[in-house]
C-alpha cells in the first residue's frame, strides 16, 4: 500500500474538525443532559420529587430522540440547524444534531447511574434536614461521580462515531474525508488512515476515561 499520495494536511484538518465537533458537542451534551438526567431521576416513582406525569413526558421525549437513527436525525434537523447556525454543512452544521442525538442518551445514563447510589445516603441527608438541591449537589452527584465519568466516556465515544457518520451529508471531519476520497475516489489508503485514526482516538478516550474512573473511585 502506497501512502505517499495522501495529503496529510487534509488528514490533519479532518482530525481537528472531528475533535472540534466532538469537544463542542460534548460540552453542550453535558450541560443539557446532566440536568435532564437528574430531573428524570428525581421525578421517578419513589424519588424525592415524584411526579409521574412529568417523568412520563420527559421519558417519552428521551425515548423518541434515542430511537431515531443518527443519519435520519441529521436530515430531519436540517431546518432547525439552519435556523440555529445558518448552515447544515461543515462543523457548525453538525453540532446541533450531535447534541440532539447524545443529550437524551447521556441523560438516560445519568438517571441509571443515580439509581445505583445507595438509598441510605439520601435518607441520611434527609434526616439532617437537607433540601433536595443540597442532596443532589452535595451527596448524589459526588457519590455518583465515577459512574458519571464512565457515562461521559461512553457518550464521548458515541459522539466520535456520530461525527464520522455526519460526513455522509457533508458534515466535515474524518467521515467526510473517508467518504470523498476513500469511497467516491477509491483511495483505499485514505480510508485506512482515517479508520486507523478513529480507532486510536477511541482507544485513547477509553483509556483516559477508565483512568479517571479509577482515580475517583473510593478504595
Amino acid at each position: 500500500m502506497d501512502f505517499s499520495n495522501i495529503d496529510w494536511a487534509d488528514i490533519a484538518q479532518a482530525t481537528f474538525d472531528t475533535l472540534t465537533m466532538t469537544g463542542v458537542s460534548l460540552v453542550f451534551t453535558v450541560l443539557l443532559g446532566l440536568p435532564l438526567g437528574v430531573l428524570l431521576f428525581l421525578t421517578a416513582r419513589g424519588q424525592l420529587l415524584e411526579q409521574r406525569g412529568v417523568y412520563g413526558v420527559l421519558s417519552l421525549v428521551v425515548n423518541v430522540l434515542r430511537s431515531l437513527p443518527f443519519i435520519i436525525l441529521l436530515i430531519v434537523m436540517i431546518p432547525v440547524t439552519l435556523a440555529l447556525v445558518g448552515t447544515s454543512l461543515g462543523v457548525e452544521g453538525t453540532i446541533p444534531p450531535l447534541v440532539a442525538a447524545t443529550t437524551p442518551f447521556f441523560a438516560r445514563l445519568v438517571e441509571n447511574v443515580l439509581r445505583e447510589v445507595d438509598r441510605g445516603v439520601i435518607e441520611a441527608c434527609q434526616s439532617m434536614g437537607a433540601k433536595t438541591h443540597q442532596i443532589v449537589i452535595n451527596a448524589l452527584l459526588p457519590e455518583a461521580l465515577p459512574g458519571l465519568l464512565a457515562a461521559g466516556t461512553v457518550t464521548t465515544i458515541a459522539l466520535v462515531s456520530y461525527a464520522a457518520m455526519s460526513g455522509v451529508i457533508g458534515g466535515g471531519g474524518l467521515g467526510d474525508l473517508a467518504l470523498r476520497y476513500g469511497y467516491q475516489r477509491f483511495q483505499t489508503d485514505v480510508m485506512l488512515v482515517t479508520v486507523a485514526i478513529l480507532v486510536v482516538l477511541v482507544q485513547l478516550l477509553q483509556f483516559c476515561g477508565d483512568r479517571l474512573v479509577r482515580h475517583f473511585t473510593r478504595k
